[in-house]
């Protein structure tokens, strides 16, 4: 017992074995925090060289993000081998835990399958307005497990790439034009084709396709019209502000609007016909 205490307390072979495994240590950290440190320039500039060639933004970033997560892996594998673990024992306890992990992380796997398929299928880009997953905002990004949204309000919404990809996804950018859809009530005795005149001045509204002011329903103290006009997806929240309120000032400059004393009985009538 005396020899062998002597033997392993023996300060030259506790002094080695001190050196060599925080030598290793000290290396194994080395690689892994300058690895990650490089692969984040590495990222960076890979995603700066393929938008020079012509990538859109949401595959570049996609696809930096994924060579950024391979490369780290082997980052990793490399600091393991620095402190003195046997890649083929340590590929084997990775195979053997396989299945473990593969139903562990399921969700992050179909996160991940649904954002390759996200990319390589299109059916929005960095940018775009869309309704998704039952929320609505501007994409700001599609990663590796989540788009990430931006809403009007300002607010950051981190969505699940299978969720997205599982549900009916709405594109409001995805064609340059947009028509916007009104309902305007006129009075019953009021000029249909001066109204349809005022509310077509729009200067905005594409002359094609055609605009359409249409007669929709006569009701009992109103006359409702229809009005149908394609403006630039880009200028569709502006144009359609702005026709409304165009089209309540001129059909009050005209005398075309609602008399007072229909008001309340269109509402009755309206309320009625729900």
């Amino acid at each position: 017992m005396q020899a062998f205490i002597s033997t392993w307390l023996d300060p030259r072979l506790v002094g080695a074995v001190v050196l060599t495994w925080s030598g290793r240590l000290l290396a194994a950290l080395a690689i892994f925090l300058v690895g990650r440190m490089l692969l984040k320039m590495l990222s960076g500039r890979a995603t700066y060289a393929m938008r020079r060639v012509g990538v859109d933004d949401t595959s570049s970033r996609f696809l930096s993000n994924l060579l950024y997560m391979v490369l780290l892996i082997f980052v990793v594998l490399t600091a393991f081998w620095t402190l003195g673990v046997q890649m083929t024992s340590f590929v084997t306890i990775l195979g053997a835990a396989g299945l473990a992990i593969g139903l562990a992380f399921k969700d992050s796997l179909s996160n991940f399958a649904s954002g390759i398929m996200l990319v390589f299928f299109r059916p929005f880009k960095v940018g775009d307005q869309i309704d998704a997953a039952g929320v609505n905002g501007v994409v700001e990004s599609i990663g590796i497990f989540n788009v990430v949204l931006k809403t009007p309000d300002n607010r950051v919404l981190n969505v699940p790439n299978s969720l997205v990809y599982a549900g009916t996804i709405t594109n409001y950018n995805a064609e340059s034009m947009r028509r916007i859809d009104l309902t305007i009530a006129i009075g019953y005795d009021a000029d249909i084709p001066q109204a349809k005149s005022v509310i077509a001045a729009e200067a905005r509204i594409a002359k094609s396709p055609t605009p359409e002011v249409a007669v929709q329903d006569v009701l009992t103290t109103v006359v409702t019209l229809a009005v149908r006009a394609w403006v630039s997806t880009a200028e569709y929240g502006n144009v359609r502000s702005d026709l409304l309120e165009r089209i309540k000032r001129a059909l009050d400059k005209y005398g075309l609007a609602i008399p007072a004393e229909q008001r309340s009985l269109s509402a009755l009538t309206l309320t009625a016909g729900k």
